[in-house]
């Protein structure tokens, strides 16, 4: 497939200065891409549609959870709108920007979305938040002009955005959360969207960057809390607030990443510039990692398939159980290698023993897993207290070679006699680009199982057809297609603004 666009070289530093405007060279990059045609190759805008159906899904299960319904709606009374965007499988009509909180906290609450892994992660699909929500305002106001096929186009672009930048770039290493990256990709095609040029898109990209960054801290050990569950979603929402100034006339800011002393990279990356060695093209949605069958931190998700296999011969013999060794990549020894004390479900689904504990104890993971009722098991700390993770140094080599990308994870458990299980090896997790053909009806049935908590069957069967049919729903008006997700008045669809977060049997 030809690139959209060239003018990013091999090798190249983007810490460059445009000679021709002294300007950050990345912003007339990104400015080049969003304005460029989009892409019309018919395997990746499949791949985009599974990726919006995922996303819609994770978006509708999450309203089971009160900790999540609790904090959408308008910010204060009176503040919905008869023409206003709307929120998924609830009543509300927001303006843009607090729709793409909304949607943002939905589709990211479960951790249930798509995954993008490489010197930085992150989520790709957090970025529909912002695009979902103008897409909805601009075709209730243009009176069916926007389609689904331009949310798709979009949705392409600030994958590539996010997904390249992400590639060589460590910001958690300067402890910056993944979250900016969403920000400043959604800024930038939202502005595209929204009718702006290259000075508009450059002046939302640049004030992207010139936000700064969240901390880390609400994703790590003890300070381990909800906002990883919503910050993608208040990145979503700075991105679209950011585009319409921008279609109002407010200036960017030409040096905002290498301006000595003051910019993005002197404060928070170490003065160092980023490396960007890949034009901008369709290789993060080709590329990009399903969430297929556990609501789980990606880099334990083959941890969590090996040890579901393991689960016939150390279920039954969990008492006898010794010691659990688990090989893992440098990411996920990073990241998900936790002892003690795990607070609440976001602490314990970014935990790789807690995962492998309930795969081996219950021989599944669900979502109902990270609850306070089950992590009260006892058997699940005690396992957690057998495990010994070790970092496997071809496992950290294949995650990073970019023709392999494979997230391995290896468990073998020993007994007190001194037998022990095979060693279970999985390479590559069923929602990987090698494993997609397997994975895809697993995706849809996961869609399917998602919409039925939240609608009824004949609107869950319209919904399907009309995924089944690309063409279809690449022409359908986002708003007609939007409509499609407001839920009926009956008790089994209450609108989830509706709800009280207190009440224990919303969660069934």
């Amino acid at each position: 497939m030809p690139p959209l666009y060239t003018s990013c070289r091999e090798n190249l530093t983007i810490g460059m200065i445009n000679e021709s405007t002294a300007r950050d060279k990345l912003f007339d990059d990104i400015a080049d891409y969003v304005l460029g045609r989009p892409c019309d190759v018919r395997e990746v805008r499949d791949v985009a549609g599974l990726c919006l159906m995922d996303a819609l899904g994770c978006a509708v299960l999450a309203l089971r959870e009160p900790a999540c319904t609790r904090l959408l709606g308008p910010l204060g009374p009176g503040a919905e709108l008869e023409t206003g965007a709307r929120v998924p499988g609830t009543g509300y009509r927001l303006d843009p920007v607090q729709a793409a909180f909304n949607i943002g906290a939905m589709v990211r609450w479960l951790d249930f979305n798509d995954t993008w892994l490489a010197q930085e992660w992150g989520h790709p699909s957090d970025n529909l938040a912002a695009i979902l929500a103008v897409s909805d305002y601009l075709s209730r106001k243009s009176g069916d002009a926007i389609t689904i096929g331009n949310v798709l186009s979009s949705m392409i672009k600030a994958y590539e955005i996010q997904g390249i930048i992400a590639l060589e770039n460590a910001f958690n290493r300067v402890g910056l959360d993944h979250v900016l990256l969403v920000r400043v990709a959604s800024a930038a095609v939202v502005a595209g969207l929204l009718g702006g040029g290259r000075p508009e898109i450059i002046s939302a990209v640049s004030n992207a960057w010139v936000d700064g960054g969240a901390l880390r801290i609400y994703r790590h050990g003890g300070n381990t809390g909800s906002r990883k569950c919503w910050a993608a979603g208040d990145a979503a929402s700075r991105a679209v607030r950011l585009a319409l100034l921008a279609m109002r006339g407010e200036p960017g800011y030409d040096r905002a990443l290498s301006a000595p002393d003051w910019g993005f990279y002197s404060v928070l990356f170490r003065g160092q510039p980023f490396e960007i060695n890949r034009s901008f093209d369709a290789y993060v949605m080709e590329n990009i990692l399903f969430k297929v069958s556990y609501p789980a931190e990606f880099h334990g998700q083959t941890a969590v398939e090996a040890a579901i296999r393991l689960h016939p011969d150390a279920g039954n013999r969990l008492d006898q159980i010794d010691q659990v060794i688990i090989q893992t990549q440098e990411s996920g020894f990073r990241i998900i290698n936790k002892a003690g004390l795990l607070r609440n479900p976001p602490d314990r689904d970014h935990c790789l023993q807690y995962m492998v504990a309930v795969a081996l104890i219950y021989g599944e993971l669900t979502s109902e897993h990270y609850g306070d009722k089950i992590a009260a098991d006892p058997r699940i700390d005690s396992l957690r207290n057998k495990m010994n993770v070790i970092e496997n140094a071809s496992f950290s080599q294949d995650y990073l070679d970019p023709e392999k990308r494979s997230i391995a994870n290896a468990v073998q458990v020993f007994f007190a006699d001194g037998s022990c299980t095979q060693k279970v090896l999985v390479e590559y997790p069923l929602g990987h680009k090698r494993r997609r053909k397997e994975a895809i009806p697993l995706l849809k049935r996961k869609f399917a199982a998602n919409l039925a908590t939240r609608f009824p069957e004949q609107r869950c069967s319209e919904i399907l057809r009309l995924f089944e049919n690309r063409l279809e729903l690449e022409d359908r008006p986002v708003n007609r297609f939007m409509d499609l997700f407001v839920p009926a008045s009956d008790e089994h669809a209450v609108p989830a603004g509706r709800w009280n977060p207190n009440d224990e049997k919303n969660r069934s």
